[in-house]
């Protein structure tokens, strides 16, 4: 794992940076819903995550790419491409940047109501500000796909 200690001060600059563009949404949850055991649920990622066959992240991307629901471990590519980013973890289980596998589970044992038909990756190493538009688009895929709560991997 890299530490900020690892970096040179002008990469250290960069990171603090990204740390202070975060917006501040406070604690109190955006609206009200039904139980967790009624939900359908959806994973998004920033883990650069895509199928195989799909078009590779590049640096700086805002966009996402689409997982279909029933996609398993050898369907899914990292391109990733933050050199500080340790893909040891991905490597060894899927889960630890995209929990699939787990929400299935959860599922299966009614603590979720249901999984979403599609998720989402991002590439995360890029300006927060870059990405609302595509955020914003794919709130409506969200919507569309009738999800109510998602579970956010942020890597």
């Amino acid at each position: 794992m890299a530490r900020m200690s690892d970096f040179s001060a002008a990469e250290q600059k960069h990171h603090l940076d990204k740390i202070r563009d975060f917006p501040d949404f406070g604690a109190t949850p955006w609206m009200e819903g039904p139980p967790l055991a009624q939900r359908r649920v959806a994973i998004v990622a920033t883990a650069g995550l895509h199928l195989r066959g799909d078009r590779p992240f590049d640096s700086g991307s805002a966009d996402y790419r689409v997982i279909p629901g029933d996609a398993t471990d050898a369907d899914l590519v990292m391109s990733h491409v933050s050199v500080n980013f340790d893909r040891s973890g991905f490597q060894e289980d899927l889960n630890v940047v995209f929990p699939l596998q787990r929400l299935r589970e959860l599922a299966a044992e009614g603590v979720v109501g249901s999984v979403a038909a599609i998720h989402y990756s991002f590439m995360g190493a890029t300006q927060m500000r870059a990405l609302e538009g595509k955020a914003r688009e794919l709130a409506g895929l969200l919507k569309k796909d009738r999800v109510d709560a998602v579970l956010l991997s942020p890597v």
